[in-house]
């Protein structure tokens, strides 16, 4: 039998209160928790994803990641809008050229703890 459904609600009604203070002192506020939310929900886009791998190679411009991943360069230049409003990624101008990278390496870290997370189940 599968173990998710032996758990799924508990049979005491007795409420452990020690447990719940102690808890509680260790839950961010709310503020930051709808701020992470935020920050997976950009994770949650396969072309933002594709993207993310291409600037872990390489800092690369609209027109190069278009073609890497045969897309438009307005349907990246809409997903790098989104990186880049939440700090996942930056930019550099040279000249007319716009360069995109990662905005700092915790967004690799980040990027890899999911892969391995995922991979382990498979």
């Amino acid at each position: 039998m599968d173990e998710r459904k032996e758990i799924d609600s508990c049979s005491c009604s007795i409420i452990h209160q020690d447990i719940i203070d102690k808890v509680k002192d260790h839950i961010p506020q709310e503020e930051l928790l709808y701020d992470l939310s935020d920050l997976f929900k950009v994770f949650g886009d396969t072309t933002r994803i594709k993207i993310l791998c291409a600037l872990f190679q390489a800092e690369m411009c609209v027109c190069d990641i278009a073609a890497l991943l045969n897309m438009t360069q307005s349907a990246i230049s809409h997903q790098l809008r989104v990186l880049k409003q939440a700090r996942i990624v930056k930019y550099r101008k040279d000249g007319k050229v716009v360069y995109y990278s990662l905005d700092d390496e915790h967004i690799k870290s980040i990027f890899n703890q999911g892969l391995e997370h995922i991979s382990e189940k498979k």
